[in-house]
């Protein structure tokens, strides 16, 4: 991929949150813990001389992210010609480094399955990082660059969210309220409020996970939004894919000029076919989920806007 060769994802880490050492959440915050095939995975996979086989055994000691990890393989949105039965075939098919992003996807929102929030609806909450990781997925392959890390980070993005809605209730509710008088990014005011935000606090997780610097970073990156589209050296990487697809509109109103942002997009980036990639992501996500059946998606966000417009009305 080009952005492999000319982003420096280690350095550019260690731009934004040094070596990971000093972690701005609190003590008492409570981290889930990546299943143990995911944690085994990952660091047999750093071994250049590891095979297939071997790795697909650490798979199969967990029988829920194997049953994932196959369901996915065959998924229509892979459009392969035959099904794939084994989890060594699918690593073959798929890669040690593609299978890796996905399992670190799919074990993180296993830990994350019991992380109720009082602000945060679960199923509502993966259908937004679905479909975010689905339109990230679309821009990265529109702009040619790794839609694996684009489809993983957009997924992650936001996975502290319903811990630290959970545990900083009072101000995370606030935010909710004031959306309504005085907007804002939840990153913004976030910062205003810990001196910090879920963007830097999931890298440093991230990076204590052992997560690579390229997810890290785009993940750290999330609600940086159009402007990394004229930047010099993320413009051309999946980071500036899924800070497009962030500004999908989400139940906790993240950036409240977020559809009017995709809209502008639309109008000036001609392969960007905003309407034609919200149709196709809403029937894949329809595929892909049972929870989004009662889903306001951006298709339906989409309608809406098209409906005020022709009633004379503003957005």
């Amino acid at each position: 991929m080009i952005e492999a060769q000319m982003t420096d994802w280690t350095r550019l880490r260690k731009e934004l949150i040094g070596e990971g050492k000093k972690s701005p959440l609190p003590p008492e915050i409570k981290l889930p813990m990546l299943p143990k095939a995911v944690m085994e995975f990952s660091r047999k996979a750093e071994d250049p001389d590891t095979t297939p086989k071997e790795l697909s055994k650490i798979i199969e000691t967990d029988a829920g992210i194997s049953c994932e990890l196959l369901r996915m393989v065959n998924s229509s949105a892979l459009g392969l010609r035959r099904k794939v039965s084994s989890i060594q075939q699918t690593i073959t098919l798929l890669g040690i480094r593609t299978t890796k992003l996905f399992l670190v996807t799919t074990g993180l929102k296993q830990a994350m399955s019991t992380s109720d929030s009082k602000l945060i609806n679960l199923p509502n909450f993966w259908s937004t990082n679905l479909e975010r990781a689905l339109m990230a997925r679309e821009i990265a392959m529109l702009m040619k660059v790794d839609p694996d890390v684009a489809f993983s980070a957009a997924m992650l993005q936001d996975f502290l969210l319903p811990i630290l809605s959970r545990e900083s209730f009072d101000q995370y509710l606030q935010f909710t309220i004031n959306q309504d008088s005085s907007p804002c990014l939840l990153s913004d005011y976030e910062y205003e409020q810990f001196t910090w935000n879920h963007c830097e606090a999931a890298a440093h997780v991230m990076l204590d996970w052992s997560f690579p610097d390229d997810l890290i970073c785009t993940v750290y990156l999330h609600h940086e939004g159009l402007k990394l589209l004229t930047n010099e050296e993320l413009g051309q990487t999946p980071a500036t894919a899924v800070a497009v697809a962030s500004l999908i509109p989400d139940p906790l109103r993240q950036n409240p000029e977020g559809l009017q942002e995709l809209l502008k997009l639309n109008e000036i980036w001609p392969e960007f076919k905003l309407f034609e990639l919200a149709e196709k992501i809403d029937q894949e996500l329809r595929e892909e989920s049972t929870a989004a059946a009662n889903y306001i998606s951006l298709k339906n966000r989409l309608e809406k806007y098209e409906m005020l417009l022709a009633n004379g009305s503003t957005f």
